[in-house]
């Protein structure tokens, strides 16, 4: 069983898919499918951490999947499923609980942000999840995680968990036909989406979140024409021209926030635009931006509307997509509990 390139990365159907998620990591995921072996999940294990309603969370999970493929990521390239529809994450993360040490996930920063000042009420899944997280990529042996920067600490985890993993167990690995001692490879990060950081659009030092109360913050993927440039329109900015260079955006993270929005739409370096547009005000340049957007996001939209009309479709789709995961990570889970020690049928 040898250790094959293979992508993984997901998302939870949480809230509206935004532009952020598009231009931080979807642009890269569908890029990838043309040169890789990919498989992209919708982490619904994840997203009841906290407390989901169970019919929003069945339609959240098919909006996603639509949202993914209207975005182009095409079912027949690339492995496209739900998590929980492949046994293996869960049982992967049961064992992963018994490799990770506590020191490693009271060092995770996104719990500590999570669960708040009441980490007591936190349910035990937010505390773990980092090693859910960990069996996500390592059930497939992925080489390759495509991450935003705020799950770089978390993929810092999974590559601790293989090593554990294949330190504690090295005799079983060696005896089970893995010279080396290895079993599970060291997941490297892909971080090199044309904007690896989008920002608020009301405040250009917090990151765009589908978490953020105002949703005048993000442009959602299944916004509408008229929603996106009222958006853009109301994005803050400051009273100074757009700067002809980019040491020009110092101190001025809204309009560096704006102009990196447009140019990683437009498929355009920043130098570029700021050639542009240097010297003209943001009113003129929001018209620009809200064209751009409207032409990329609205298209995603009302595609993700046209797949929502036909959930059995989005259903046929998931159990396929998870019916070829399930082919790969089958084996891997034998392995494992063959060099874990566990006897199976």
């Amino acid at each position: 069983m040898k250790i094959t390139p293979r992508v993984f990365s997901g998302m939870q159907p949480t809230g509206s898919l935004h532009l952020g998620n598009y231009l931080g990591a979807m642009v890269n995921w569908i890029r990838m499918q043309d040169t890789h072996e990919c498989i992209y999940c919708v982490v619904d294990l994840h997203a009841i951490t906290v407390w989901q309603d169970p019919v929003e969370l069945r339609d959240a999970t098919r909006q996603v999947t639509a949202a993914y493929i209207a975005a182009g990521l095409d079912p027949a390239k690339s492995i496209l499923f739900n998590q929980s529809q492949v046994s293996a994450h869960a049982e992967l993360g049961w064992i992963f609980n018994c490799v990770a040490r506590l020191g490693w996930l009271n060092r995770m920063t996104q719990f500590k942000e999570k669960a708040g000042k009441d980490r007591e009420q936190a349910s035990v899944g937010l505390y773990a999840y980092p090693n859910l997280m960990a069996a996500d990529i390592l059930a497939y042996r992925a080489t390759h995680v495509p991450v935003g920067d705020d799950q770089k600490q978390h993929l810092e985890l999974a590559r601790d968990i293989a090593q554990k993993f294949n330190n504690d167990f090295r005799d079983r690995i060696v005896a089970e036909g893995f010279a080396d001692g290895i079993f599970f490879p060291q997941p490297e990060p892909v971080i090199t989406g044309p904007a690896t950081r989008v920002m608020s659009l009301r405040d250009g030092t917090k990151k765009m979140s589908k978490s953020d109360p105002s949703d005048l913050s993000r442009i959602n993927l299944t916004d509408d024409a008229d929603t996106i440039a009222k958006k853009i329109q109301k994005a803050k900015t400051d009273p100074e021209p757009i700067p002809a260079e980019a040491e020009g955006f110092k101190g001025r993270p809204e309009a560096e926030n704006l102009v990196g929005i447009y140019a990683a739409l437009a498929d355009e370096p920043v130098a570029k635009v700021l050639a542009a547009f240097g010297g003209q005000q943001f009113s003129g340049f929001k018209k620009a931006l809200a064209e751009v957007a409207t032409d990329k996001v609205g298209r995603i939209g009302d595609e993700t509307r046209r797949l929502m009309q036909d959930p059995a479709e989005i259903d046929r789709i998931l159990a396929g997509g998870a019916g070829r995961a399930r082919a790969i990570a089958a084996p891997v889970m034998e392995k494992v509990k063959d060099i874990v020690g566990l006897i199976r049928s």
